[in-house]
């Protein structure tokens, strides 16, 4: 074992040849360790951005891609508002509110965001009562079949009472889960995408006319679906970025303003629509009849100016609706037209001077023709008639007699009075292009079955709807000039700009003497005691008419069934202004003949036309044309 020197001992000797300490050299290390060191470090980095990037681009880019679609541009759609419908004098019919479709964000009601599992419940079980929806149809909505949808429409075209009502409710639930954490926010994915709904200020006021617009805020019938083009007008976009169901304000948006629909000006006036709506509904409930339904029509331009069916719907509210009274009877409606008809007879008589108002016609009992015998409405004794007498009288017997004298043969008399009968318009379209319309029924001439050849004078074996029916009055009234009616007298565009409706064609059908001296034939069926139309007399107005009781195809059965009344005519007689045609189906309580049930109507609804439109009475003394001879 060493010793340890103790105090005084010597100091052990140096080494021979030993530096002192402070005369060492001094050695710097070698950087190559350092450097190493530095460059491992870096390399580790570099790998672990590498396996990060991997990361993020190969195994989890799923699930970021799901994080970005959380915060992304959207775009949405901005509905342009439909344009309006009015009356010729500009009354609202038709008019289009603020609203707004409830939509939601199914992906902000899942477990991941909302951090539980029954979001959509509970959502629902809040909205439900709102909505007027069950809980099963909305939990449906919020929770779709394409766990990726990012949108759902929940309820469309809702008040902003309703909106305000689920907004409130949304914000009370943020303000509370902002205090209390274990409260959740499950509406914070519903939202409101404004909208409008269409409103019909007058209830069933022309709905016939009007139609409606469907859930997809498209037209569902009449003008609303054929002008629907121009209603409608251009849908704009908006595309901003969201968070989380919400709009990002500093990232921007780009917006294309959506174009407004035209408006649309009715040749309908509001207040003759009703007036010709209240007594055709009437009469209707009163008659226990199936429908009916009244035209008064513009005798010098061929504008509507009414169009009224009973029953009805109101197109605010369809559910209520009787899914037969939809849609239009007046233009949908086939039906023979029966003694009305007699003046189209009449007037291709004249105008091929086969005959004239004094001309003699002795009209028998039965009238035996092919292999029918015919009759008039009542029995008589023989009749001896003027041509004139025969159409006062209605008399279907004469009319046979009568248009016999168009051609040397029963076939030439086809003929001619087919070529009448089409240029009135009979077997075409109006020309209104109302969806659904029906152009009627008409055979060719060549293929009249023997029964056809005669009951056709009269009324019978072709039908027509109710709008052809005026037309051919407002033909004769206008001078023999037919004038295919219209609906639209134009259109407003966003620009504010008035476009008028293209002018209707026009077609002579007989000549203006022809035209009137039939107008003159019509006063007697109105103002002779003999005549059938007496109800419609109007004190101090010359009035021109005709009744009609035909016998009725049951559309249930095709065979015929009860009958169809009507009434036609125009006024003042010897000045034409308005055209009024009344049609009942089936009257099955009191009586069903045309001038009782429908000759009240059209006196009601033309007397009221008179005045609204200011038409005086011309001051003319009837024409008192003879309906009789002594033979």
């Amino acid at each position: 074992m060493r010793r340890q020197p103790g105090p005084g001992a010597r100091p052990a000797r140096r080494p021979s040849g030993a530096r002192p300490l402070a005369q060492r050299p001094l050695r710097l290390g070698s950087p190559r360790p350092r450097l190493r060191l530095v460059s491992l470090t870096l390399t580790l980095v570099l790998i672990a951005f590498v396996v990060r990037l991997l990361q993020v681009q190969a195994v989890d880019a799923s699930a970021y891609a799901a994080r970005a679609e959380q915060n992304r541009y959207v775009v949405h759609t901005l509905a342009a508002e439909r344009g309006g419908i009015t009356d010729r004098n500009g009354v609202a019919l038709a008019i289009s509110e603020d609203a707004y479709d409830i939509t939601a964000d199914p992906t902000m009601f899942s477990r991941k965001q909302l951090k539980i599992g029954d979001g959509p419940e509970q959502a629902a079980a809040l909205l439900s009562p709102i909505l007027g929806q069950s809980q099963a149809d909305i939990v449906k909505k919020l929770r779709p079949q394409n766990t990726n949808s990012r949108y759902a429409r929940l309820a469309t075209r809702q008040t902003p009472q309703v909106w305000k009502q689920i907004k409130d409710l949304k914000s009370a639930l943020a303000k509370k889960a902002e205090t209390d954490k274990t409260t959740v926010n499950v509406l914070a994915g519903v939202f409101a995408d404004p909208s409008s709904q269409r409103v019909y200020p007058n209830g069933d006021l022309a709905a016939g006319i009007l139609g409606w617009v469907n859930a997809d805020g498209q037209g569902g019938g009449g003008i609303e679906q054929e002008l629907n083009k121009q209603l409608t007008g251009k849908d704009g976009k908006i595309r901003y970025a969201q968070s989380g169901g919400r709009e990002v304000p500093t990232a921007g948006s780009t917006e294309t303003p959506a174009v407004p629909g035209s408006d649309v000006e009715l040749t309908i006036d509001r207040d003759i629509q009703w007036a010709a709506q209240h007594a055709i509904t009437e009469q209707v409930q009163k008659s226990r009849a199936d429908r009916g339904y009244v035209v008064v029509q513009d005798t010098r331009t061929g504008q509507i100016l009414a169009m009224a069916n009973s029953p009805g719907f109101d197109p605010n509210d369809l559910s209520k609706a009787d899914g037969e009274a939809l849609g239009n009877a007046a233009l949908q409606d086939a039906y023979e037209p029966g003694s009305t008809a007699k003046v189209m007879s009449m007037a291709a008589v004249l105008q091929e001077n086969a005959a004239t108002p004094l001309t003699h016609v002795v009209v028998p009992n039965r009238l035996h023709r092919g292999d029918r015998l015919f009759q008039d409405d009542v029995d008589h004794d023989t009749w001896y008639l003027t041509l004139n007498g025969v159409l006062a009288k209605s008399s279907n017997i004469g009319t046979i007699l009568a248009t016999g004298q168009l051609g040397r043969t029963q076939s030439e008399a086809d003929k001619v009075l087919y070529s009448y009968l089409r240029k009135f318009g009979i077997g075409s379209y109006t020309g209104l292009g109302f969806p659904g319309e029906t152009p009627g029924i008409l055979a060719p001439y060549q293929k009249w079955s023997t029964s056809q050849q005669y009951t056709i004078p009269f009324g019978q074996g072709f039908s027509i709807n109710a709008v052809q029916a005026a037309s051919v009055y407002s033909t004769i009234a206008n001078g023999g000039v037919r004038i295919e009616p219209t609906l639209v007298r134009g259109t407003k565009g966003a620009d504010g700009r008035f476009t008028p409706a293209h002018k209707p064609r026009q077609t002579r059908v007989v000549s203006e003497k022809t035209a009137r001296t039939v107008a003159q034939m019509l006063e007697s069926v109105v103002d002779d005691e003999q005549g059938t139309g007496i109800k419609a007399r109007i004190p101090g107005y010359n009035v021109a008419g005709k009744t009609g009781t035909a016998n009725r195809v049951d559309p249930a059965t095709g065979r015929y069934r009860g009958y169809t009344s009507s009434f036609a005519g125009f006024a003042p007689a010897d000045n034409p202004r308005i055209t009024v045609y009344c049609a009942i189906q089936n009257a099955t309580s009191g009586s069903y003949y045309g001038g009782q049930i429908c000759g009240p109507i059209y006196k009601q609804v033309m007397e009221f036309a008179l005045k609204t439109l200011q038409v005086p009475p011309t001051g003319a003394p009837a024409a008192n044309l003879p309906v009789d001879y002594k033979p």
